[in-house]
């Protein structure tokens, strides 16, 4: 049977509407504490992600909005865990789940969120759903100790933050995208080329997320400017930077990363100085045609187009 097409600027809309009007768990704390920061906004990419690659495998998005949600879903849970490591305050602008509920009941709320999300997973989806995000979820915490070994790691590459990119970020894309084509009943080649696209689409995802957080404001990223830098995180930008950069502009990140209360203005200014600004949009663009490139065995679809989009629309910044 041939689905008609939900337009792009639509998904978005049945995936609020989902969450809105069906999502709910047997413990009301959890629920409220997720549908606060479901609330909160979003972009909801990777739900829409995994709605374009089905209508790309020709299958039908209204009949997999539970998949979508789940995509979310775990990368909220992800979001509620990541405050509580961080210390956050906010996050999209309101309070993080930690400030309003506490840290331990705020890990229990990651936890139990992971665990109703495979419960269901594997009561709807036959294999290999269930084994893809298993994966997935441990590919995103190896991810976070990565990056937690690198803090303050002035000597940490662009392979080795890449590396970081794709486990923490990227195999979620990675995953909704994969997963998508799979319940659409696509064939192998572009099941596999579905997922290189949500990798390197979550590649430059990443990219474009440490550099808003030197060029945004605070109110358009929900969370102070400059955040990465305090937390020592060693972000592309800084790396590109520090290859870059002389003895006076390393020592500089040396002072900042000993005392982090310091202002931060002086060390992103240093950063833009450097070109650490220019050559992440630089590498941004190579992820983004690598991501479209992915997508040349796909027949050409209105999702395929959607697709290419999405990623352009990346580098708007």
């Amino acid at each position: 049977m041939i689905h008609e097409p939900v337009e792009e600027s639509a998904l978005r809309d049945l995936v609020e509407r989902y969450f809105r009007t069906s999502f709910t768990t047997e413990n009301p704390i959890i629920t409220e504490a997720v549908k606060k920061m479901l609330a909160a906004g979003g972009k909801r990419l990777r739900p829409r992600l995994t709605l374009l690659a089905i209508e790309a495998c020709g299958g039908n998005a209204l009949d997999n909005l539970h998949l979508a949600a789940y995509m979310e879903l775990i990368h909220v849970a992800t979001l509620i865990h990541d405050d509580v490591v961080d210390r956050a305050q906010t996050r999209r602008g309101v309070n993080a789940t930690a400030i309003d509920f506490g840290n331990r009941t705020s890990v229990l709320a990651g936890d139990y969120l992971f665990a109703w999300i495979f419960k269901n997973v594997t009561a709807k989806y036959p294999s290999p759903i269930p084994e893809v995000l298993s994966t997935t979820l441990a590919e995103i915490c190896d991810g976070e100790v990565l990056q937690l070994r690198a803090l303050g790691d002035l000597t940490t590459t662009k392979d080795t933050y890449i590396t970081i990119a794709k486990k923490k970020t990227a195999s979620l894309f990675a995953a909704g995208a994969e997963c998508g084509a799979t319940v659409a009943r696509g064939d192998a080649a572009t099941i596999a080329a579905l997922r290189r696209f949500g990798e390197r689409y979550g590649i430059a995802f990443q990219m474009l997320d440490d550099l808003l957080d030197l060029i945004s404001d605070s109110t358009a990223l929900g969370k102070p400017v400059g955040n990465d830098l305090a937390e020592r995180k060693m972000t592309i930008p800084l790396i590109a930077a520090l290859s870059r950069g002389d003895a006076a502009f390393r020592a500089m990140v040396e002072r900042y990363f000993n005392d982090t209360s310091l202002p931060s203005e002086a060390l992103i200014e240093g950063i833009e100085r450097q070109g650490g600004l220019d050559a992440t949009r630089a590498q941004m663009r190579v992820e983004v045609e690598a991501a479209k490139r992915a997508l040349q065995p796909l027949a050409a679809t209105p999702a395929k187009e959607q697709l290419c989009d999405l990623a352009e629309a990346l580098l708007e910044t």
